[in-house]
């Protein structure tokens, strides 16, 4: 920084092999006579000539940032270059194709509209701060980038990004990014961990930090500020909730709910000796568990009561009461705000639910309560102070699988993907969380129902009951009290069918045949 204008003093140290002559006025003609020369900084001068001097064979770090030069020239004599800062008045980029050895350029404050003549460097840092962006392509052949600056341009979206999965650091502070969902773009770059999109509108948006940590879960620094273990896993149970969070959600809201109601004594409360006996049935979508619950209700109709609520339209042939309880959106959430559901679950659009009045309806008739639900809904279900016996139905043969929802009609190619995909849902939980299904019965459609109805058999010990006779109904007259002369068939095998798993385990202290079902 000494206002120097003439430096051919400099001619005479032809084995110089660093020179740093920044915020001059200088020339560079005397670089000619510098064969050794390894590094040059000639920033801040007023040089306008762009390489003007013979190419030192072993040059690799130069430096001509904020001169006067405008456009650029071929390159490929500076083959050794490895480090280039052009921070100057360019528009184009030009020259560079066979700088192979490349791996630092700084083309920062520039009047860069399009980003081209980059695809064959081996570049791992480049910066494009302050130029004319609007996008990203040109970028997808720099398989080694690492750091990438951005900032101070006019980028609305990532498009053409996704290819650079060395990338590390990315800087697009204030563009004109709007969107949240472009950061999808970038979420497979595992090795992502610095981003910035501070000064971008996509900042606006409600819970911006917690959408882009879900998005690109490896990121170690957002906007400059360190990403938290907290932040993660909020980010998560906010967007993609584990199953376990979204029932403890769903069972923590109709609870709550429920208290804020008068307080009645139900047949359905937990008692000393037993639960009420539940059964229910759970699968992917399209296996058959609806059709399964019915024939069972039909079959077993002196154990079984029929009870389930959704806000969808009834498919063809369904009929209300029967099927579904087929509820509008306003009445199930009135109902919710009543507190009259004990779990609700969210599926494709439509909120399905089990209230307690249709549960206790089946009570008072004596009667077990038969469902089906998804796995969210078992999820919910198991925070409740019922203790249901669940019965995992799930497909074994993909493509028969594939064919049954095909043939059914009321599925798009979109939803017999997901539907298959959530097969391996159903069979993870089982395999990771033992004793969760009290059964699992493979589902191939014609020999499903019949293997049901041979649990239900065993469970029952029906064929002891054909064996003994006709048996009576339990009196609807009798009271906590009384010891009934003739209980309804079969009341004590199914509360022991349908109560939990521990409840028959050798040494348990529960009772080994549990009292009748109430029937008044």
């Amino acid at each position: 920084s000494q206002n120097l204008r003439d430096v051919s003093i400099l001619c005479n140290y032809i084995h110089l092999q660093k020179l740093e002559v920044p915020h001059n006025k200088i020339k560079l003609s005397c670089v000619s006579h510098m064969p050794f020369l390894v590094i040059l900084d000639a920033s801040h001068n007023e040089i306008t000539s762009f390489f003007g001097f013979q190419p030192p064979k072993n040059l690799t770090e130069v430096n001509f940032s904020y001169n006067q030069m405008t456009k650029m020239k071929d390159l490929s004599a500076y083959s050794s270059l490895s480090n280039l800062d052009l921070g100057n008045s360019f528009s184009e980029i030009f020259g560079l194709e066979q700088c192979s050895k490349l791996t630092h350029l700084n083309l920062e404050h520039n009047k860069i509209s399009r980003i081209s003549g980059l695809s064959t460097l081996h570049l791992t840092h480049l910066s494009l701060r302050g130029n004319q962006l609007t996008k990203t392509e040109g970028l997808e052949n720099l398989k080694s980038l690492q750091a990438l600056d951005l900032s101070l341009n006019r980028i609305t979206r990532l498009s053409g990004l996704q290819t650079l999965h060395l990338l590390c650091s990315i800087n697009l502070e204030k563009n004109l990014i709007g969107e949240i969902q472009e950061c999808k773009h970038i979420r497979d770059l595992v090795l992502l961990r610095d981003l910035n999109l501070l000064g971008n509108p996509a900042q606006e948006q409600p819970d911006y930090r917690l959408a882009v940590i879900f998005l690109l879960q490896h990121l170690t620094m957002l906007d400059q500020d360190k990403v938290t273990a907290e932040e993660k896993v909020s980010s998560v149970n906010k967007y993609d909730p584990p199953m376990d969070v979204i029932a403890a959600r769903d069972h923590m809201t109709h609870l709550v709910y429920q208290v804020m109601q008068p307080q009645v004594v139900y047949d359905t409360l937990p008692s000393a000796d037993s639960p009420y006996p539940m059964l229910v049935l759970t699968g992917p979508q399209g296996c058959g568990k609806r059709e399964l619950a019915h024939r069972l209700c039909q079959d077993f109709s002196e154990y079984f009561a029929y009870t389930c609520h959704t806000t969808r339209g009834p498919y063809f042939g369904e009929e209300n009461g029967i099927d579904y309880h087929f509820v509008s959106e306003e009445d199930f959430q009135s109902s919710i705000h009543m507190g009259k559901f004990i779990q609700t679950v969210q599926y494709r659009g439509h909120r399905y639910g089990l209230s307690r009045d249709a549960i206790e309806d089946a009570a008072r008739e004596g009667l077990a309560c038969c469902v089906h639900m998804e796995l969210e809904g078992v999820f919910s279900l198991k925070k409740s102070y019922f203790e249901p016996r669940y019965i995992l139905l799930i497909p074994t043969q993909e493509e028969k699988y594939i064919s049954h929802l095909k043939k059914r009609g009321l599925y798009t190619p979109a939803q017999i993907d997901v539907a298959v995909s959530r097969i391996e849902v159903y069979a993870s939980t089982n395999r990771q969380r033992p004793g969760f299904f009290d059964n699992v019965i493979p589902c191939d459609f014609e020999e499903a129902y019949q293997t049901l109805r041979r649990v239900m058999n065993e469970y029952l010990m029906f064929e002891e009951q054909q064996e003994g006779g006709k048996t009576n109904r339990a009196s609807p007259e009798l009271t906590s009290t009384q010891t009934p002369e003739a209980p309804r068939p079969g009341s004590d095998q199914l509360a022991v069918a349908v109560s939990p798993s521990s409840d028959r385990l050798p040494g348990s202290n529960t009772k080994a045949v549990l009292p009748p079902i109430p029937t008044g």
